[in-house]
């Protein structure tokens, strides 16, 4: 994807304030060389933070008649308002080495034994991955096939196939659940759920309430 931004030679916040009141939004290009400020167009950055691929590819960024490679590392939004307030990207090349979060989509459950044949519920558990790679080699998503998936089974994100030249970040020993396949309840267990929502709440529309205890006389004093 390519997107134009602007040199931006005043800093601090009036500066800032000035250029969104104007429909711009303040931002930095760092890495690879100085850092350097920069503004883009306020809608047109709107509507390219809606794209899958505008924050898990390579960009290319149209800045001072030259294009430089760039990755979306950051950007901040009005607490409310639909308003981009300031971005962050950082430069890339060949030689660049990065971790970044890489969407996964998903196809051939409906074509499954555990949906086809055991009628199985399939979560999502997550829809993204970190993944560690050269910048050159970062994939816009992971395809994940789930026409394997039997009643009960989970999918954790080692067995996720990554692409060549993609290795997957693992903090610690944690290996979470991609997917799961979810088997039906049983009548058995659906039961007890249907009884409670239909039984009436006590003292409610539909049943009498309990009597108030009448209260207890006072001993006879001797």
């Amino acid at each position: 994807m390519k997107f134009v931004a602007f040199e931006r030679n005043l800093q601090g916040t009036g500066a800032s304030r000035r250029l969104r009141n104007a429909g711009k939004v303040p931002g930095i290009v760092y890495g690879a060389g100085e850092p350097r400020m920069i503004e883009l167009d306020h809608n047109a950055l709107y509507f390219a933070l809606k794209k899958e691929a505008f924050h898990s590819s390579i960009l290319e960024m149209e800045l001072s008649g030259g294009v430089q490679k760039v990755l979306l590392r950051d950007f901040q939004m009005h607490p409310w308002k639909q308003q981009v307030l300031h971005i962050d990207f950082q430069r890339v090349d060949e030689t660049t080495r990065l971790h970044k979060k890489v969407p996964l989509h998903f196809s051939g459950e409906e074509n499954s034994v555990a949906v086809k044949t055991d009628k199985c519920l399939v979560s999502h558990v997550a829809t993204e991955i970190e993944v560690e790679c050269l910048a050159t080699q970062l994939p816009e998503y992971i395809a994940v096939d789930l026409s394997g998936l039997t009643k009960g089974q989970s999918l954790h994100a080692t067995d996720i196939k990554l692409p060549e030249g993609i290795k997957l970040v693992r903090h610690g020993s944690l290996n979470p659940v991609i997917v799961a396949a979810n088997p039906p309840k049983t009548e058995e267990e659906a039961a007890p759920a249907e009884a409670a929502a239909a039984a009436p709440a006590k003292g409610g529309k539909g049943g009498k309430a309990a009597p108030a205890k009448a209260p207890a006389k006072d001993a006879k004093k001797k």
